[in-house]
Protein backbone atom coordinates (compact mmCIF):
# COMPACT_ATOMS: atom_id res chain seq x y z
CA UNK A 1 0.00 0.00 0.00
CA UNK A 2 1.28 3.38 -0.97
CA UNK A 3 1.85 5.95 1.83
CA UNK A 4 -0.58 8.92 2.43
CA UNK A 5 -0.36 11.91 0.13
CA UNK A 6 1.74 14.18 1.34
CA UNK A 7 3.68 12.36 3.27
CA UNK A 8 6.23 14.73 5.54
CA UNK A 9 7.97 16.24 2.85
CA UNK A 10 7.29 13.41 0.19
CA UNK A 11 3.76 13.27 -2.13
CA UNK A 12 4.67 10.19 -4.35
CA UNK A 13 3.43 10.61 -7.75
CA UNK A 14 0.92 7.87 -9.29
CA UNK A 15 1.74 6.27 -12.99
CA UNK A 16 -1.44 8.21 -14.29
CA UNK A 17 0.41 11.60 -12.84
CA UNK A 18 3.51 11.12 -14.27
CA UNK A 19 2.07 10.12 -17.61
CA UNK A 20 -0.23 13.65 -17.87
CA UNK A 21 2.83 15.57 -16.99
CA UNK A 22 4.37 13.98 -20.12
CA UNK A 23 0.99 14.07 -22.22
CA UNK A 24 -0.28 17.25 -21.35
CA UNK A 25 2.27 19.30 -20.51
CA UNK A 26 1.03 19.67 -16.79
CA UNK A 27 -0.45 17.72 -13.98
CA UNK A 28 -2.96 18.54 -11.27
CA UNK A 29 -2.00 17.51 -7.73
CA UNK A 30 -5.03 17.86 -5.32
CA UNK A 31 -3.96 18.87 -1.31
CA UNK A 32 -0.56 19.40 -1.31
CA UNK A 33 -0.81 21.64 1.38
CA UNK A 34 -3.09 21.20 4.44
CA UNK A 35 -5.32 24.38 5.61
CA UNK A 36 -2.85 24.33 8.65
CA UNK A 37 0.00 24.71 6.39
CA UNK A 38 -1.15 27.46 4.32
CA UNK A 39 -2.51 28.98 7.39
CA UNK A 40 1.23 29.59 7.86
CA UNK A 41 1.94 30.84 4.73
CA UNK A 42 -1.17 33.02 3.94
CA UNK A 43 -0.41 36.21 6.41
CA UNK A 44 3.12 35.74 4.85
CA UNK A 45 1.67 36.28 1.59
CA UNK A 46 -0.82 39.34 2.35
CA UNK A 47 2.07 41.27 4.17
CA UNK A 48 3.98 40.83 0.81
CA UNK A 49 0.91 41.87 -1.60
CA UNK A 50 -0.12 44.93 0.94
CA UNK A 51 3.48 46.28 1.12
CA UNK A 52 4.31 45.72 4.30
CA UNK A 53 7.04 43.58 3.54
CA UNK A 54 9.07 46.21 1.28
CA UNK A 55 9.92 44.59 -2.27
CA UNK A 56 12.16 47.14 -4.00
CA UNK A 57 12.05 48.04 -7.61
CA UNK A 58 9.69 46.20 -10.62
CA UNK A 59 10.18 42.92 -8.29
CA UNK A 60 6.11 44.49 -7.13
CA UNK A 61 4.24 44.99 -10.67
CA UNK A 62 1.16 44.69 -12.23
CA UNK A 63 1.61 41.55 -14.47
CA UNK A 64 -1.61 42.74 -16.57
CA UNK A 65 -0.20 46.30 -17.71
CA UNK A 66 2.40 48.69 -17.97
CA UNK A 67 4.83 49.45 -15.19
CA UNK A 68 3.58 53.12 -15.36
CA UNK A 69 0.28 52.13 -13.47
CA UNK A 70 -0.57 53.71 -9.80
CA UNK A 71 -0.81 50.70 -7.84
CA UNK A 72 -4.67 51.72 -7.14
CA UNK A 73 -5.24 50.37 -10.49
CA UNK A 74 -3.09 46.80 -10.42
CA UNK A 75 -5.54 44.00 -11.78
CA UNK A 76 -2.84 41.35 -11.10
CA UNK A 77 -0.23 42.25 -8.42
CA UNK A 78 2.79 40.35 -8.74
CA UNK A 79 5.64 39.87 -6.31
CA UNK A 80 9.13 37.87 -7.65
CA UNK A 81 11.37 36.08 -5.43
CA UNK A 82 9.38 36.86 -2.14
CA UNK A 83 11.72 34.52 -0.50
CA UNK A 84 14.38 36.96 -1.19
CA UNK A 85 12.32 40.00 0.63
CA UNK A 86 11.55 36.98 3.33
CA UNK A 87 13.88 35.00 3.88
CA UNK A 88 11.67 33.55 6.41
CA UNK A 89 10.04 31.56 3.58
CA UNK A 90 13.22 29.72 2.65
CA UNK A 91 12.75 25.83 3.38
CA UNK A 92 8.79 26.11 3.94
CA UNK A 93 6.91 23.20 3.59
CA UNK A 94 5.63 23.79 -0.32
CA UNK A 95 8.84 24.19 -1.06
CA UNK A 96 10.31 20.95 0.48
CA UNK A 97 7.35 19.15 -1.06
CA UNK A 98 7.75 20.80 -4.43
CA UNK A 99 11.02 19.53 -4.67
CA UNK A 100 10.05 15.96 -4.15
CA UNK A 101 7.62 16.54 -6.87
CA UNK A 102 9.90 18.12 -9.10
CA UNK A 103 12.48 15.42 -8.55
CA UNK A 104 9.91 12.86 -9.37
CA UNK A 105 8.99 14.28 -13.03
CA UNK A 106 12.48 15.95 -14.10
CA UNK A 107 15.16 14.44 -12.15
CA UNK A 108 17.30 14.30 -9.27
CA UNK A 109 19.07 17.16 -10.13
CA UNK A 110 16.23 19.57 -9.94
CA UNK A 111 16.81 22.79 -7.15
CA UNK A 112 14.60 25.63 -7.01
CA UNK A 113 15.48 28.51 -9.17
CA UNK A 114 12.72 31.16 -8.74
CA UNK A 115 9.67 32.43 -6.62
CA UNK A 116 6.33 34.69 -7.25
CA UNK A 117 3.27 35.26 -5.61
CA UNK A 118 0.38 36.19 -8.45
CA UNK A 119 -2.59 37.21 -6.94
CA UNK A 120 -6.18 38.73 -9.17
CA UNK A 121 -8.04 40.83 -6.46
CA UNK A 122 -11.93 40.58 -7.05
CA UNK A 123 -13.85 42.26 -9.43
CA UNK A 124 -10.58 42.68 -11.41
CA UNK A 125 -11.87 41.65 -15.11
CA UNK A 126 -8.86 43.71 -16.32
CA UNK A 127 -6.47 40.67 -14.72
CA UNK A 128 -5.79 38.94 -17.70
CA UNK A 129 -2.36 36.86 -17.99
CA UNK A 130 -1.92 36.52 -21.74
CA UNK A 131 -0.95 33.08 -23.03
CA UNK A 132 2.61 32.54 -22.96
CA UNK A 133 5.32 30.01 -22.62
CA UNK A 134 7.41 30.13 -19.64
CA UNK A 135 10.21 29.31 -21.90
CA UNK A 136 9.49 32.65 -24.07
CA UNK A 137 11.15 34.68 -20.62
CA UNK A 138 14.15 33.00 -19.87
CA UNK A 139 17.65 32.71 -21.50
CA UNK A 140 18.93 30.11 -23.92
CA UNK A 141 20.21 27.06 -21.85
CA UNK A 142 21.75 23.67 -22.93
CA UNK A 143 19.11 22.15 -20.58
CA UNK A 144 15.52 23.58 -19.86
CA UNK A 145 13.82 20.93 -17.80
CA UNK A 146 11.59 22.90 -15.81
CA UNK A 147 8.81 21.96 -13.22
CA UNK A 148 6.68 24.87 -12.24
CA UNK A 149 4.15 25.05 -9.76
CA UNK A 150 1.12 27.17 -8.92
CA UNK A 151 -0.12 26.50 -5.19
CA UNK A 152 -4.19 27.51 -4.89
CA UNK A 153 -4.72 29.85 -2.08
CA UNK A 154 -8.52 30.05 -2.68
CA UNK A 155 -10.46 27.97 -5.24
CA UNK A 156 -10.00 28.58 -8.73
CA UNK A 157 -12.71 28.57 -11.71
CA UNK A 158 -12.80 30.43 -14.99
CA UNK A 159 -15.21 33.16 -12.96
CA UNK A 160 -11.92 34.71 -10.94
CA UNK A 161 -9.50 34.17 -13.39
CA UNK A 162 -7.85 30.38 -13.08
CA UNK A 163 -5.19 28.91 -15.18
CA UNK A 164 -5.92 27.65 -18.58
CA UNK A 165 -3.59 25.38 -20.60
CA UNK A 166 -3.34 24.68 -24.04
CA UNK A 167 -3.24 21.21 -23.69
CA UNK A 168 -0.08 19.26 -25.51
CA UNK A 169 1.56 22.46 -26.67
CA UNK A 170 4.98 21.31 -24.98
CA UNK A 171 5.16 19.24 -27.34
CA UNK A 172 4.89 21.74 -30.23
CA UNK A 173 8.50 21.29 -32.65
CA UNK A 174 10.02 25.10 -31.70
CA UNK A 175 8.88 27.84 -28.85
CA UNK A 176 5.96 29.93 -30.25
CA UNK A 177 7.15 33.43 -31.11
CA UNK A 178 6.64 35.91 -27.96
CA UNK A 179 6.15 39.88 -28.35
CA UNK A 180 5.83 42.32 -25.74
CA UNK A 181 2.55 43.32 -24.63
CA UNK A 182 3.18 46.87 -25.33
CA UNK A 183 5.36 46.88 -27.41
CA UNK A 184 8.55 47.39 -25.32
CA UNK A 185 9.85 45.32 -22.59
CA UNK A 186 10.88 48.77 -20.87
CA UNK A 187 7.18 49.55 -20.48
CA UNK A 188 5.70 46.39 -19.30
CA UNK A 189 7.09 42.63 -18.47
CA UNK A 190 4.62 40.66 -19.97
CA UNK A 191 4.93 38.83 -23.38
CA UNK A 192 2.25 37.47 -25.47
CA UNK A 193 2.03 33.91 -27.71
CA UNK A 194 -0.51 33.30 -30.30
CA UNK A 195 -3.01 30.34 -29.72
CA UNK A 196 -5.74 29.21 -32.07
CA UNK A 197 -8.98 29.29 -29.52
CA UNK A 198 -10.75 27.64 -32.11
CA UNK A 199 -8.51 24.50 -32.76
CA UNK A 200 -6.67 23.94 -29.98
CA UNK A 201 -7.97 21.80 -26.46
CA UNK A 202 -7.66 24.77 -23.85
CA UNK A 203 -8.38 23.14 -20.47
CA UNK A 204 -8.99 25.47 -17.35
CA UNK A 205 -7.35 23.92 -13.87
CA UNK A 206 -9.83 23.78 -11.89
CA UNK A 207 -8.29 23.77 -8.16
CA UNK A 208 -9.46 23.88 -4.48
CA UNK A 209 -7.52 25.98 -2.16
CA UNK A 210 -4.02 23.93 -1.31
CA UNK A 211 -4.07 22.10 -5.13
CA UNK A 212 -1.34 22.75 -7.58
CA UNK A 213 -0.44 22.37 -10.75
CA UNK A 214 2.83 21.12 -12.14
CA UNK A 215 3.95 22.69 -15.61
CA UNK A 216 6.49 22.28 -18.44
CA UNK A 217 8.32 25.09 -19.51
CA UNK A 218 6.82 24.77 -22.96
CA UNK A 219 2.94 24.32 -21.77
CA UNK A 220 1.64 27.17 -23.41
CA UNK A 221 -0.82 28.49 -20.57
CA UNK A 222 -2.53 31.94 -19.61
CA UNK A 223 -5.64 33.02 -17.83
CA UNK A 224 -8.71 35.50 -17.97
CA UNK A 225 -9.64 37.95 -15.32
CA UNK A 226 -11.42 37.89 -12.29
CA UNK A 227 -15.07 39.04 -12.32
CA UNK A 228 -16.07 36.99 -9.02
CA UNK A 229 -16.59 38.36 -5.41
CA UNK A 230 -13.14 36.65 -4.02
CA UNK A 231 -9.55 36.52 -4.49
CA UNK A 232 -7.54 34.14 -7.08
CA UNK A 233 -3.95 33.92 -5.43
CA UNK A 234 -1.29 32.04 -6.37
CA UNK A 235 2.32 31.08 -5.25
CA UNK A 236 4.84 30.12 -7.79
CA UNK A 237 7.99 27.96 -7.22
CA UNK A 238 9.81 26.70 -10.27
CA UNK A 239 12.18 24.13 -9.91
CA UNK A 240 15.14 23.85 -12.65
CA UNK A 241 18.53 21.40 -12.73
CA UNK A 242 21.36 23.02 -10.85
CA UNK A 243 23.55 23.50 -13.82
CA UNK A 244 20.76 25.88 -15.56
CA UNK A 245 19.97 27.65 -12.33
CA UNK A 246 24.09 27.88 -12.40
CA UNK A 247 24.64 29.17 -16.07
CA UNK A 248 21.25 31.68 -15.54
CA UNK A 249 23.11 33.18 -12.50
CA UNK A 250 26.27 33.71 -14.45
CA UNK A 251 24.67 35.78 -16.88
CA UNK A 252 23.21 37.73 -14.61
CA UNK A 253 19.94 36.30 -14.79
CA UNK A 254 17.89 35.84 -11.59
CA UNK A 255 14.29 36.24 -12.61
CA UNK A 256 13.83 39.24 -11.42
CA UNK A 257 12.29 42.31 -13.14
CA UNK A 258 15.09 44.37 -11.83
CA UNK A 259 17.74 42.23 -13.60
CA UNK A 260 20.25 44.35 -15.83
CA UNK A 261 20.48 41.65 -18.66
CA UNK A 262 18.91 42.02 -22.15
CA UNK A 263 15.92 40.11 -22.07
CA UNK A 264 14.37 40.88 -25.29
CA UNK A 265 17.26 40.05 -26.84
CA UNK A 266 17.93 37.13 -25.40
CA UNK A 267 14.17 36.00 -26.41
CA UNK A 268 14.70 36.79 -30.10
CA UNK A 269 17.75 34.74 -30.15
CA UNK A 270 15.30 32.33 -28.35
CA UNK A 271 12.46 32.00 -30.61
CA UNK A 272 15.31 32.50 -34.08
CA UNK A 273 17.20 29.01 -32.44
CA UNK A 274 13.97 26.74 -30.95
Amino acid sequence: MSPPRPHGDRYPLTPAELEAFRRDGYVHLPGLLSAAELAVLEPIYMRLLRREIPVTGRDYCDMSGDYQKSIEDYAILNVMLPRRYHPALCGNAYERRAADIARQLCGDDMELDYDQLVAKPPHKQAAVFHWHQDLGYWPITADTRTASFWLAFDDCAPDNGCVRFVVGSHLDPQLRPHLPLHGDRGKSHTLVAQVDEAHETIRPALLRKGDVTVHHERAVHGSGGNQSDRWRRGYVVAFRSRATVMQERALGFTHSHNDEVEVLNLIAQQTQRR
